[in-house]
C-alpha cells in the first residue's frame, strides 16, 4: 500500500490547530488493508513506518465479537484483537483503538482530529440543534460515547440509520465531545471539506480572547522553586514547574468563570492535565501562600488520587507541573484548549462537560496512559530533567557547556547579550527530539536588573534552577602603560563583580528549593581560567578578576553549604578556536599581537604559533 499520500494528509492535520499534544487519527485503506496510525505517533511528524497494517475482515469480525460487559477487561479484549489483526507483527506498533472506527467508513481516507473550534459546538448544550443549524442533514452526529471499542459500536449504529436513507457515507462525521471525523476518496476531497466546515463553524463564533503571554509578577521567584519541589515526589525527580498569563487565562481566574474550567470536556483534558486543577489564589503575601499551600496539596491528592498537573492561581496566572519541559507545555496547551473550548461554547449554549461515568472510565483507561507515556518519552541521560543556567552561552566555552548539558538532558536557559547568536542556538537545541528544552534570556552580568529578570524569567518557564554556570568573562590585554581604568574597570565588572551578582540573584532561588526538599543538593560553577592560578604578563585586569573569582568560590562554598548548594572553580588553559582568542577584531590574537606580548610575532599566525 502507498501510503505517501496519508503522511501528506497526516502532517498537514498535525497542526497544533487540529491536532494538539499529538492526538488524532489518520488512516487509509484498499478492499483488504487498513493502514492506521499507531498509538503514540506524531501526525506532525509521522513517517511511513508510523503507521500500523491491519487485515479488515479481522477489525469487521470485532464488531460482531461478544466481548465482556466490564469495560476494562473488555478494553483488554479490543487490545489483544486488534494487535492480533496486524498483518506484520514483528514490525512491531500499536494499533489505534480507533482502528475499526475508521475501517467501518466507506471511502479510501479518514482523518480524525479535534479543531479546538469545532469542539466548541461539540462539547456545547445546545450542540445537537446547532449542528442541525449549521450543516443539515450533510453531516453526521455521533452522541457522546466512551472511546474505543464503544464509540466504535455507537458508530456503527449511526451509520447503519445514515445508510438507510443515503447511497453515499458521510464525509463529515461529529463526534460528540470527542472531535470532528472528515472522510474522502482524494487528498483534495479532505482538505476541501475540511475547509467547509472550519468556515461555517467559524461563523457562528464569537472571538477568542488575546492569547498573547502577558508578564507575570516577580514575586513567581518567590513562590514557583517551592510549588515545584512540594509537587514533586519525595524520593523521585524533580519536576518542571512553568507559569503561564494570558487573557484567556485571567478570564477564567475570576470567581465567577472559574466553573467554566473546573471539568473536562474530551479524553486528552483527562489525560494530558488529569481531571480537575487545582486552585490555589495568591493574594500578594508569599510567606502565607506557601504556608498553605501544602494543605491544598493534601486535599486535592485526596480528592483526586494524585498531584495536580495544572494549578490556577488568582493572582499569578496558570501553573503547570510536570515530568519534563516539553509535557508541561503539552499540559498547558491542552489545559489551555480547554479554556478556549469553554469560553467559545457560549456561542452553543454554553458548556457541556463529560460525563462523571466518562470520567471515571478514561481517568483508568490503559490506552490513554499508554498514549501519554509514548509521548511523554524516555529518560536516563547523566543531567536529565535538571534545570541549568549557563551565562555567556551564546558562544565560545558557554556556548560548547550549554549544549553539552543539554545533550544530556538538562533543561538549559541560555544567559548572554548576544541575542543572534543566543536565539540562535536556543532553536538549534529546541529542534532536538527529547523532554528537555532550551530558553534565550537576553542578561547582562553586570547589571542587577537585568540579572532580576533573568531570576524572573529562568523561574517562570522551568520552575527554579539546579545548576548556575557562571561563565560570561572578557579580556583585555595590555601593560600598565597601556591599561585604562576604563578597561581595568570593564573586566573587573564582568569577570569578578558579574559572577557576584549572578549568585546574589540565583543563590536565593536555590535556598528556597532546598527548604521545600530538604537533601536537595545544586550547583554553581564558575568557569574561572590557568589565570586565576598563576599571574599573567601583559594581563592583569583578567588575571586579577579571576584570581578574586578563586576567592569568591571558596567564600561562597563555605556560606551556601548548608543549603546543599555545592561551589566550584573550574579553571582551563586556551580554547584557541574561540571568539575570545579568535576574533579578527576583538580577540586575543590581534590584541597581544598589537600589544607586543608576543616578542617577534609579526602576524596573528606569529601569535597562535
Amino acid at each position: 500500500m502507498d501510503l505517501k499520500d496519508l503522511v501528506e494528509i497526516s502532517r498537514r492535520y498535525g497542526a497544533d490547530e487540529f491536532a494538539l499534544a499529538g492526538g488524532g487519527n489518520t488512516s487509509c485503506k484498499d478492499d483488504e488493508t487498513l493502514a492506521v496510525k499507531a498509538s503514540g505517533e506524531r501526525l506532525r511528524t509521522i513517517g511511513e513506518d508510523g503507521f500500523v497494517l491491519l487485515r479488515r475482515a479481522d477489525l469487521a469480525a470485532m464488531l460482531g465479537c461478544a466481548y465482556s460487559s466490564d469495560p476494562f477487561k473488555r478494553e483488554a479484549e479490543v487490545k489483544r484483537d486488534l494487535l492480533a489483526a496486524r498483518l506484520d507483527p514483528e514490525r512491531g506498533g500499536r494499533p489505534s483503538v480507533e482502528a475499526s472506527l475508521h475501517d467501518m467508513v466507506r471511502r479510501r481516507y479518514v482523518v480524525h482530529t479535534h479543531p479546538c473550534a469545532v469542539n466548541a459546538l461539540l462539547c456545547s448544550r445546545d450542540c445537537v440543534a446547532a449542528v442541525r443549524r449549521l450543516f443539515g442533514d450533510a453531516a453526521l452526529l455521533v452522541p457522546a460515547s466512551d472511546p474505543g471499542y464503544t464509540l466504535a459500536k455507537r458508530m456503527e449504529e449511526a451509520l447503519a440509520g445514515w445508510r438507510k436513507t443515503r447511497r453515499d457515507d458521510p464525509t463529515v462525521i461529529l463526534l460528540q465531545n470527542h472531535g470532528l471525523v472528515v472522510a474522502g476518496d482524494t487528498p483534495a476531497e479532505v482538505h476541501a471539506t475540511t475547509a467547509g466546515v472550519m468556515a461555517k463553524v467559524a461563523a457562528a463564533l464569537s472571538p477568542l480572547p488575546d492569547t498573547t503571554s502577558l508578564p507575570v509578577p516577580g514575586s513567581v521567584v518567590e513562590l514557583l522553586p517551592a510549588i515545584r519541589m512540594m509537587c514533586s515526589p519525595v524520593d523521585g525527580p524533580t519536576k518542571i514547574a512553568v507559569i503561564r498569563s494570558n487573557a484567556l487565562v485571567q478570564h477564567f481566574l475570576q470567581p465567577r468563570e472559574r466553573p467554566g474550567a473546573a471539568l473536562p470536556f474530551t479524553p486528552d483534558h483527562i489525560v494530558y492535565c488529569r481531571t480537575a486543577p487545582l486552585e490555589a489564589a495568591f493574594e500578594g503575601d508569599a510567606a502565607r501562600f506557601l504556608e498553605a499551600f501544602p494543605r491544598l496539596l493534601e486535599e486535592y491528592a485526596k480528592r483526586r488520587g494524585g498531584q495536580p498537573r495544572v494549578i490556577l492561581a488568582p493572582g499569578l496566572g496558570m501553573i503547570g507541573v510536570d515530568e519534563s519541559k516539553r509535557s508541561v507545555e503539552t499540559c498547558l496547551d491542552v489545559f489551555e484548549d480547554r479554556l478556549k473550548i469553554s469560553f467559545l461554547s457560549r456561542a452553543f449554549g454554553g458548556p457541556a462537560f463529560l460525563s462523571p461515568e466518562a470520567i471515571r472510565f478514561i481517568e483508568t483507561w490503559e490506552v490513554e496512559s499508554y498514549r501519554r507515556s509514548v509521548s511523554t518519552g524516555g529518560a536516563g541521560r547523566r543531567v536529565e530533567g535538571k534545570i541549568a543556567l549557563v551565562t555567556g552561552a551564546a558562544q565560545g566555552f558557554g556556548r560548547g557547556i550549554a549544549a553539552g548539558l543539554f545533550a544530556e538532558g538538562a533543561n538549559v536557559v541560555i544567559a548572554d547579550v548576544n541575542e543572534a547568536a543566543g536565539a540562535e542556538l536556543a532553536a538549534g537545541l529546541n529542534a532536538k527530539p527529547g523532554r528537555n528544552a532550551a530558553a534565550f534570556v537576553r542578561a547582562d552580568v553586570t547589571d542587577p536588573a537585568s540579572l532580576a529578570r533573568l531570576a524572573v524569567e529562568t523561574v517562570s518557564r522551568f520552575g527554579g534552577v539546579d545548576l548556575l554556570v557562571s561563565n560570561a568573562g572578557v579580556l583585555r590585554a595590555g601593560s600598565l602603560e597601556e591599561m585604562s581604568p576604563e578597561a581595568f574597570d570593564f573586566v573587573t565588572r564582568v569577570n569578578y563583580t558579574g559572577y557576584f551578582l549572578c549568585v546574589k540573584a540565583f543563590a536565593p532561588v536555590m535556598r528556597l528549593q532546598r527548604r521545600f526538599r530538604p537533601g536537595l543538593t545544586m550547583d554553581i560553577v564558575q568557569v574561572n581560567s590557568k589565570s586565576g592560578l598563576q599571574g599573567s604578563n601583559h594581563n592583569f585586569a583578567y588575571a586579577g578578576g579571576k584570581f578574586g573569582g578563586i576567592g569568591l568560590t571558596q567564600s561562597f562554598a563555605l556560606e551556601l553549604v548548608d543549603y546543599g548548594i555545592k561551589v566550584n572553580a573550574v579553571c582551563p588553559g586556551n580554547f584557541f578556536e574561540g571568539p575570545l582568542w579568535s576574533d579578527p577584531e576583538k580577540g586575543l590574537f590581534v590584541q597581544y599581537l598589537r600589544t607586543g606580548k608576543v616578542p617577534g610575532a609579526a602576524t596573528t599566525d606569529d601569535v597562535r604559533r
